[in-house]
């Protein structure tokens, strides 16, 4: 007969916590995967620019802020936790996940996508629908390509997290 054992509060409370801002970062991005972006590409190009200025300017904000900048330091305290508690395997799937955020996503917002939106901010719509038209065919492909790159890597954080629970139970 296999002996119980109890995960401490501390440990399963990081570890609902890290799954929340794993799956709050997860469904950000994948929105701008399955809805946002195409709407903006169905949108004449300068609606487009001028929806995803004022997106980006208003993204940085007190709701986003946990799940972009927590996720990964959350689950790697997480996977801490985890391994000081006695759950090794736990902790290191809830480690393995925080790192791949930081590196895959976190890192990869913040080397291409923030630079894109920062350059974005800084153009005038132009009149000349040809001219809206390659900006936004320059912008949107590449912004659109490295989204999708967060959005799977982020699915797996997701999925690693939930890993990290299920190994919680001995």
């Amino acid at each position: 007969m296999m002996q119980e054992h109890r995960v401490p509060n501390m440990v399963l409370g990081a570890g609902l916590g890290s799954l929340l801002l794993a799956g709050a970062i997860f469904g950000f991005f994948y929105a701008w995967v399955c809805s946002t972006m195409w709407g903006l590409d169905a949108a004449p190009p300068k609606v487009a620019i001028a929806a995803m200025q004022a997106m980006n300017a208003s993204v940085r904000n007190g709701v986003f802020f946990p799940a972009f900048f927590g996720t990964g330091p959350v689950l790697l305290l997480t996977g801490l936790i985890a391994w000081r508690a006695g759950f090794g395997r736990a902790g290191v799937i809830f480690a393995g996940a925080g790192a791949l955020y930081l590196v895959g996503a976190f890192a990869l917002t913040a080397g291409i996508n923030v630079p894109m939106n920062e350059a974005l901010a800084l153009v005038a719509i132009p009149e000349d629908t040809a001219q809206a038209q390659a900006i936004w065919g320059a912008y949107s492909p590449r912004w659109q390509l490295f989204n999708t790159i967060r959005t799977v890597v982020s699915g797996v954080v997701l999925l690693m997290t939930g890993l990290g629970l299920l190994a919680l139970r001995r």
